[in-house]
């Protein structure tokens, strides 16, 4: 069995309502105090939870409480705000465990490179505002020793097994330290974008998702939307500050997949589909549309021979493609066919993990796509096609030959 959590974030999501979520789960408040004292800024803040009510219901709020010590005033006090290469080196030099750490780094180098696009600076020069930067830290590297607590399990590029709803976008202005920002602030928007987010507007006219929240969702999430088939075992409730017409309460999800359900090696993704069909047309154009259409960036393009009304023979032609490349590939069938009406249609697509391997062979290198079933059983072995064939014709060899001597190299250099 595998342990995945998933974020329902119906009044977005916040740092402190992650930090709220994970002790809401068990994650001991002591733990994360004694852990999060190894980044040496423990003077700095003091941790509380209580339990809150948010429109009638019941969830945990995590309080970081800001000290204001006047005695401790160094370069990197309050007035000052931290730079990311000083807040890396303080998650790496805590003693923290490992996945926590890789997690923390990862959604603070994600924070900081949106800050950075979006002021137009390197993100080694982001400056965490003062409070901003004891905050951040504290709900970053508390959210990422809470879910490595909780056992969610990694997938193989070592991030949790987390998936997370759309976004609310919220709305109206909110002050920061530049004056008043529009809701979603740039940040944020930034780090949607960096992911292509799903996001929908639910009314309500407020800053739903603060930069932090957004980068541990951007940065820990596989995938956005509905929740991935899931027996729940737990939810964590972690409370927001400020009452909304709806309960402003993050869920944290918390449960098992049998692994039939989730392969690691697999991914869904969603494509169009464009057809029509034709039969007033050079055939010759078909070639052209082809090349034209892969050009654009199509997955795959294909015909079929079909009987149309007063029994002319045509062709079915069908396109997918990406769903950002829809009109650009639908625009191509337009010019450059008869056609009078494209159809349309979004389907889902499970694809293998694959990978790009090179396989030495006596007559030159050739590139082989190799892909996965289940995270160890290779499914696929496929030499590319255009590489064999250009050692075929330089060496003026069967284009087979060179096929299967490519696939006997890379077998034999893959013997366990």
């Amino acid at each position: 069995m595998t342990k995945i959590a998933y974020l329902q974030c119906p009044t977005g999501i916040s740092g402190d309502m992650c930090l709220g979520a994970v002790v809401s789960l068990g994650v001991p408040i002591e733990y994360l105090a004694e852990k999060l004292g190894g980044l040496g800024i423990a003077h700095e803040y003091q941790l509380r939870t209580e339990f809150v009510q948010r429109n009638g219901q019941q969830a945990t709020k995590v309080h970081v409480d800001l000290v204001h010590d006047h005695h401790h005033d160094d370069a990197h006090s309050h007035h000052h705000g931290r730079h990311l290469p000083e807040i890396e080196r303080r998650i790496l030099q805590g003693g923290l465990p490992s996945r926590a750490e890789a997690w923390s780094l990862a959604v603070f180098r994600q924070l900081a490179v949106a800050e950075g696009a979006v002021h137009g600076i390197s993100p080694e020069k982001v400056h965490f505002h003062e409070v901003g930067a004891v905050d951040a830290m504290v709900d970053i590297v508390g959210t990422c020793l809470g879910l490595d607590w909780l056992g969610i399990d990694s997938d193989n590029e070592g991030l949790p097994l987390l998936y997370c709803s759309a976004f609310p976008t919220g709305g109206g202005t909110v002050r920061a330290a530049h004056g008043q920002m529009a809701v979603p602030v740039p940040a944020v928007l930034k780090l949607w974008e960096m992911r292509s987010c799903p996001v929908y507007s639910n009314g309500i006219e407020r800053e739903l998702v603060t930069p932090t929240g957004a980068a541990i969702a951007t940065t820990l999430a596989r995938e956005f939307g509905a929740p991935p088939p899931i027996t729940i075992h737990q939810v964590g409730l972690g409370a927001g500050s400020i009452d909304l017409p709806i309960p402003n309460i993050l869920r944290l999800w918390m449960g098992e997949v049998t692994n039939c359900h989730l392969d690691l090696s697999q991914a869904m993704e969603t494509v169009s589909v464009l057809e029509t069909q034709i039969d007033d047309l050079n055939p010759q154009a078909i070639g052209y549309v082809f090349e034209a259409l892969f050009a654009a960036g199509a997955l795959d393009v294909f015909t079929q021979a079909i009987g149309m009304k007063k029994s002319r023979p045509g062709i079915l032609l069908t396109v997918i493609c990406y769903p950002d490349l829809l009109p650009s590939c639908e625009a191509i069938l337009f010019r450059e066919t008869t056609t009078l009406g494209i159809r349309r249609t979004t389907q889902q697509r499970t694809v293998l993990k694959r990978e790009i391997q090179h396989v030495e062979t006596e007559y030159g290198a050739v590139r082989v796509k190799v892909a996965w079933q289940n995270q160890e059983a290779i499914a696929n072995v496929q030499p590319e096609y255009e590489d064999c064939a250009e050692l075929a014709r330089r060496h003026n060899i069967p284009w087979r030959e060179i096929q299967q001597l490519v696939l006997q190299n890379w077998y034999l250099e893959h013997k366990n």
